[in-house]
C-alpha cells in the first residue's frame, strides 16, 4: 500500500507507507529488465539498476538491524572493521543478478519492517556512534534515501529502454 492511496491514521503508518511505496517505485525499476541491461551505466554517472538495487539491500539491514537495532552481523560493516565506503555497494560484476537482488531486497526490507515493528519511533539507535538518533529519523533518512535512487533508477531506466515513471 503506498501513501498516497490511503489516509494513514498514525505517524508510524505515514512513515512506513512512504518507505514501502519508494521501495516498490525502485523494485518497478528493476523488474524485467536483463541482468545485463542492469549492469549497463548508460549515463555519465556509474550507476547501474543493478548496482542502485544492490546499494540500497545492503543498507536496508545496516541502517535497520544494525544501526537501528544494534544487531552485529560478523564479517559485515561495522563489525568487520573496516571504513565504510558506499562505492563498494554499487559494484557489480557477473555473478550479481536481478533475481539475486532483489530477492535479497525484499527479504531484508521484510527484516527491517520486522525492526520497526518492535521499536518505538522514538527508540534511540541500538548503534552506539548514532545513539543520538532514533527510530524516526532510520525512517526518515531511508525515505529520503530511497526515494533518491528510485529516482535514479528511473532515469538509467528509460535511458536503458525508455520505459519511465516510478
Amino acid at each position: 500500500m503506498t501513501a498516497g492511496r490511503f489516509s494513514p491514521t498514525t505517524e508510524r503508518d505515514a512513515l512506513c507507507a512512504f518507505l514501502d511505496g519508494q521501495r516498490a517505485a525502485l523494485t518497478r525499476k528493476v523488474t524485467g529488465i536483463s541482468d545485463a541491461d542492469a549492469r549497463r551505466t548508460p549515463t555519465v554517472s556509474t550507476l547501474s539498476l543493478l548496482g542502485i538495487l544492490k546499494h540500497c539491500a545492503l543498507w536496508e539491514r545496516r541502517w535497520f538491524r544494525i544501526i537501528a537495532a544494534g544487531e552485529i552481523f560478523p564479517g559485515e560493516w561495522p563489525a568487520n572493521g573496516e571504513q565504510d565506503t558506499d562505492l563498494e555497494d554499487f559494484r557489480v560484476d557477473e555473478r550479481d543478478t536481478v533475481e539475486q537482488w532483489l530477492a535479497t531486497y525484499e527479504e531484508r526490507s521484510a527484516a527491517s519492517r520486522k525492526v520497526v515493528a518492535a521499536m518505538g519511533l522514538d527508540d534511540p539507535c541500538g548503534w552506539p556512534q548514532a545513539a543520538d538518533r532514533n527510530l524516526r529519523w532510520v525512517l526518515l533518512h531511508m525515505i529520503e534515501e530511497t526515494a533518491r535512487h528510485a529516482g535514479h533508477a528511473d532515469i538509467i531506466r528509460e535511458t536503458l529502454d525508455g520505459s519511465s515513471g516510478v
